[in-house]
This record gives C-alpha cells, structure tokens and sequence, in this order.
C-alpha cells in the first residue's frame, strides 16, 4: 500500500477507531499513571497519530511525546498541536527493539491496532523493554479473528478463516505476525515478566453509512483470501461482488472483531 492511500485509509478508520476503544482501560491507565509529570509517552507504529489524538486529551498533562513510525510522511501529517506537549518524531524501522535508549525513561508505550502485526517474539521483546523502564503499556484495537457480516452470505466463514490464516503468514517486518492470536500471545509474555494485565473488547461496529471502510475492508478481506486460495478465486470474486452490492445499497452492517490490552506492574 502506497503512502497515500495508507494515509487515507487510517483517515477513514480514525473515527471507527475512536468508537470502539474502550474507556475503562484508557481510564485504569491514567489512574495508573496519575503522578507522572511530565508524563513520557513512546507510540509505536504511529501512522498520521489518530492514537495521539485520542490520548492526549485523556492522560494527566503535562506530557512529552515520542511518536515512531518508519514512514516520514506519515509523520509529518501529525500537527505539532496535537498533545499536550511536545511532541519528537523518530523515523525507524521497528522490525528491532535493540536500542534500550527508545524506552529508557518512558512512563507509558503504546501503539494502535499494531500488535496482531507483529510476532510472538517481537512482542516478548516488546515486554521486556516495557519492563526494563517500568513502563505501562496500552495497546488498542488488535484484531481477534472475528467478523460478522449482515446480511449474511455463505461463504462469509471461509473467507474469515482463509483471511485469518493470511494474517498469519504474513510478515511485515516484525517475524510471523501473531495475527489473531496476538491479545493472547500479549498477555502471555506482559504476565511472565510480572506485569498486571487486563483486556477488553473494543470491536468495530460498521453501519450501513460507512460505506467506503467498509468496501476497503471487504476488498482487503478478498484480497487475502485469493492470495491464500488462488483456486478459488471465481467464488470469491463472486462472494465479493454480492458484498458490495449489500454496501452500496445501503443494507450492509459489519462488525469485525477487536481486543484492547492494558499492562502495567503492580
């Protein structure tokens, strides 16, 4: 995906985004770090900083932001204003956590819709400098594995398996991405270095108005399938072409299934 249509793409999930995370880990995380200040924050995967624009006005003030991302572009889209307080670039590959010096004096890491892309040892990795600063950690918005398509179509189940094993053979640059089983996989490696861990639902609820995500969805979701199955791309072609019309005529609902997860030691 270009720069520019991944840029367009995190502008037209921003707001779904915004709705389905959940307060109550946001809330926990903010108690937890009430005596911070100021408050150093470390987002990872930053993208145009939708995560930024959510948090900033929720955690105690003053703070001092570092947002990474390895495109540079996608940095520059995000307004100097955007926080409550200053806020550094970094552009870096995030394949590798070996610089300690990123984490090193952090109160909170965070990164939206980020881990289901990663690997399981990307993600111990992860904990271990999470804990080697006494970081909390607060991670939005990871994909499950489950969707929900009304109305519903036959091929609905396979294409959500065949989608699901394509997540997890892809690799963006961090190992075999963890996919579905990254909330999990988390929770496994945060709890093993001594971390308090807790999780909540945070899905995405797509109304018939929504019609542009959910096309780019539905066709990413198809996409995927073929690459996994080219055998059967006439009948996702076909699954595909019935979608959009129940998008387009405005009858299409979608959930797809997230989780958040919340770390932080006792």
């Amino acid at each position: 995906m270009s720069a520019d249509s991944l840029s367009t793409w995190l502008a037209l999930r921003e707001p779904a985004d915004t709705a389905a995370r959940s307060a109550v880990l946001t809330q926990a995380i903010v108690e937890v770090l009430a005596h911070a200040r100021p408050l150093r924050v470390l987002d990872l995967g930053s993208g145009t900083g939708s995560n930024v624009r959510y948090l900033s006005p929720r955690l105690p003030i003053p703070q001092e932001w570092l947002i990474v991302d390895r495109d540079a572009n996608l940095l520059d889209e995000l307004s100097a204003h955007s926080a409550n307080g200053p806020i550094e670039r970094m552009c870096l590959n995030l394949g590798s956590l070996d610089d300690p010096a990123l984490f090193s004096g952090r109160h909170l890491v965070t990164g939206s819709a980020l881990l289901d892309l990663v690997s399981d040892r990307w993600l111990s990795a992860l904990a271990e400098r999470c804990r080697s600063s006494g970081a909390a950690a607060l991670f939005p918005l990871n994909y499950n594995g489950r969707s929900e398509c009304t109305p519903a179509e036959p091929e609905d189940e396979l294409i959500r398996r065949l989608m699901n094993q394509h997540q997890r053979a892809s690799d963006k640059g961090f190992g075999r991405a963890a996919g579905p089983d990254a909330i999990d996989c988390a929770e496994r490696r945060f709890a093993a270095v001594g971390y308090q861990v807790r999780r909540e639902t945070s899905d995405w609820l797509l109304l018939p108005e929504q019609r542009e995500l959910q096309r780019q969805l539905i066709e990413g979701w198809a996409q995927a399938a073929e690459e996994i199955a080219p055998e059967q791309s006439a009948m996702i072609h076909d699954w595909l072409a019935r979608r959009l019309v129940h998008i387009e005529t405005g009858r299409s609902q979608v959930v797809v299934g997230h989780e958040d997860v919340a770390a932080w030691l006792p």
